[in-house]
């Protein structure tokens, strides 16, 4: 059940990414709310998993979910661009949150 409430919060923390962005700097009342429910939330999820998961491992998992569903929000949503660098270190980031999940 942790590892569930971990990943849902690292989607979560791409939520509330997006939302910060979408706020123009808050200036923007539907965006913040989504950003602050989100955030709240996302590290809500994060300290329930953390009471079964060892720290360093549920953190990392939890940014490492949040940076590669920003990144990709960002590529397919905002058209950010979609190099073979930028691919391959979002594949490098992928490839550690796994291997902390899998490896002891």
């Amino acid at each position: 059940m942790s590892w569930f409430v971990l990943v849902l919060s690292g989607v979560l923390e791409t939520v509330w990414a997006a939302a910060l962005g979408a706020s123009k700097g808050f200036s923007r009342p539907i965006p913040i709310v989504t950003f602050v429910v989100a955030l709240v939330l996302s590290m809500s999820g994060l300290a329930y998993a953390l009471r079964s998961i060892p720290l360093g491992t549920g953190y990392a998992v939890w940014v490492g979910i949040g940076t590669l569903g920003t990144a990709a929000y960002g590529i397919f949503a905002l058209g950010d661009a979609v190099t073979a660098t930028r691919i391959t270190c979002l594949a490098l980031i992928a490839a550690g949150v796994i291997g902390l999940k899998l490896l002891p």
